[in-house]
């Protein structure tokens, strides 16, 4: 361990929200908020009251993530990610540096006649982000907008419509460039198959399908999942399973 891991980890303390978690001493995390276990919260980064984190996420320095936030497992935000109130991240989200998922669909300080806005005079939307699914850095999206699974937010862009699973978007605003798989690598069209495209890193097909006049991509079926459906097909017909079953049900 070097001496600034040290420091650091003298400097951690337990959120008392799991036994796993782990939160530094200058960040600010509302006794309300809910770290799940394995969470580490870095240095002025802030957590608002009944916000949610699941298991295994890290919250870089300065981050923020507002009241009500719901975030699942495995969630990586950036450092000075913006996560606005009430956003929903999936498991397995990464935001990047500097980007905002914001949640005022018509921003302003004051009323008509000049008056400070409160918190009740404005409706808040949300951001919803996919399982899997990538912001780059100093992304914006624009609430109301869904990014769908696995999906991939270029560094710079600004998404104001929704982005579809598997869907790479970017530019100002954003537009889909392309497809990346579940390994965030751009998908490469199949030679003599149209609408079928490949990994070149992991080698899973995906196919385009319409639906409802939109461009959807699928992920196929490959031989690793056909093997763990039939292990699950197996367990459940052992017999051991259906003595198990029976002796309770006797019980």
């Amino acid at each position: 361990m070097t001496r600034s891991e040290q420091d650091d980890s003298e400097q951690a303390k337990e959120s008392g929200k799991s036994v796993g978690s782990k939160v530094m001493v200058t960040a600010d995390v509302d006794p309300r908020a809910e770290l799940g276990d394995g969470t580490t919260v870095w240095h002025l980064a802030q957590i608002r009251e009944d916000a949610r984190l699941g298991t295994g996420c890290i919250v870089g320095r300065g981050a923020y993530v507002g009241s009500g936030v719901r975030i699942g497992d495995h969630v990586k935000l950036q450092n000075y990610a913006l996560v606005y109130e009430p956003a929903e991240l999936g498991d397995g989200v990464f935001v990047g540096p500097a980007a905002v998922l914001t949640n005022d669909q018509y921003p302003r300080s004051v009323e008509p006649d000049g008056s400070l806005k409160g918190r009740d005079d404005w409706e808040q939307v949300g951001v919803t982000v996919g399982d899997g699914a990538s912001i780059g850095a100093r992304a914006v999206c624009v609430a109301p907008v869904r990014i769908g699974r696995w999906a991939l937010v270029a560094a710079g862009a600004v998404v104001t419509r929704d982005v579809p699973d598997f869907g790479l978007v970017a530019g100002v605003p954003a537009k889909r460039i392309g497809w990346v798989g579940r390994a965030g690598v751009r998908l490469e069209a199949v030679d003599g198959a149209t609408g079928d495209w490949s990994c070149p890193r992991t080698g899973e097909r995906y196919r385009e399908e319409q639906r409802g006049g939109t461009t959807v991509l699928i992920r196929l079926a490959g031989e690793q999942d056909v093997q763990d459906r039939q292990d699950r097909q197996d367990r459940q017909d052992a017999p051991e399973a259906r003595i198990e079953e029976n002796a309770e049900v006797a019980v």
